[in-house]
């Protein structure tokens, strides 16, 4: 029996790294799926994972290491599946756009509160900002305030532009990480791995001009290797994120919320109708955004109709 680093999911086969720089493509056991593990993928990239090497040079995971955290979403639709996008992760960089395709605030936070939840740090990062004009960078500048008052780092750029210097910044941020990169598809994720892995070459979608919707060009999730112990993990684009398993503990996940709800009158205040409520006081008050506090309602409905809502 070995152990290894599983770096891709092809959908059949996983690919799994071991020793030095061996690789080895592994099916998993059956008996995976009958251990009560409700998702699309028993196994994810940055899994730690045994396995067993047959001599016609076939290989079996057998076992996953106990996982640190990871960030998971609903698999699709009404699903009642879900997804994990990648496990063991240092961070995660959310890459948003705000023009061709437009990311709804909804879909950050319903991120930031999965990865709060799994305790999964992110930078947000805004890209396409040279296609914005001086309304829509206004726009830019607002939504980086009120992240970076939450205490999100946020970073806005042009991952096309050569000149840009944030990749720079992401490679230093990223240096000895496993780092977890996704998105809506369409928002540039794979321009932005091709500029931080100079000779990738991964293929580079298009955003549909009817829809201005990103197509699909990452199928499965995949992880590089920039130096020792450093890596990004590339992901699929989604273009909803269906909150999982958050439980009755959704305010927590919202910094500002959670900061405000000692205060309530109730301990078990769900901030929607309770007398007291010092949440929606200080909604009131503008100190909690009504966006946030949209998305919070929006996992709330989630959780009670048992089903995903598209994020708007």
């Amino acid at each position: 029996m070995s152990k290894g680093l599983v770096i891709k999911n092809t959908g059949s086969w996983y690919v799994v790294k071991y020793g030095e720089d061996l690789v080895v493509n592994c099916k998993v056991k059956g008996n995976f799926r009958l251990k009560g593990i409700r998702t699309t993928n028993p196994v994810a990239v940055g899994d730690i994972v045994d396995f067993i090497a047959n001599d016609d040079g076939t290989a079996y995971i057998t076992a996953i290491e106990p996982r640190r955290n990871y960030i998971i979403r609903r698999a699709s639709n009404l699903s009642k599946e879900s997804h994990i996008l990648a496990a063991n992760i240092d961070m995660a960089l959310l890459v948003v756009t705000f023009k061709d395709p437009l990311t709804s605030t909804t879909f950050i936070d319903r991120f930031l509160a999965t990865a709060e939840a799994y305790s999964v740090p992110v930078v947000i990062l805004i890209n396409k900002i040279d296609l914005l004009d001086e309304e829509e960078m206004d726009y830019v500048k607002a939504v980086e305030y009120l992240y970076t008052t939450l205490g999100y780092e946020v970073l806005a750029m042009s991952a096309k532009e050569s000149s840009d210097e944030v990749p720079e910044r992401i490679l230093s941020m990223a240096d000895g990480k496993v780092t977890l990169i996704s998105g809506n598809s369409g928002v540039g994720k794979s321009t932005l791995i091709n500029r931080l892995v100079p000779g990738l070459n991964i293929k580079v979608g298009v955003v549909s001009a009817t829809h201005h919707t990103g197509m699909h060009t990452t199928t499965f999730s995949e992880m590089y290797e920039l130096g020792k112990g450093t890596y990004l993990i590339d992901t699929p684009g989604v273009k909803g994120f269906g909150t999982v398993d958050l439980g009755d503990d959704v305010a927590h996940y919202f910094r500002e919320i959670f900061k405000y709800s000692a205060q309530c009158r109730y301990g078990n205040c769900t901030h929607t109708h309770e007398p007291g409520c010092a949440v929606r006081k200080a909604l009131e008050r503008h100190e909690i955004s009504e966006s946030r506090y949209a998305s919070y309602l929006s996992i709330l409905e989630d959780k009670t109709e048992g089903k995903y809502r598209k994020a708007f």
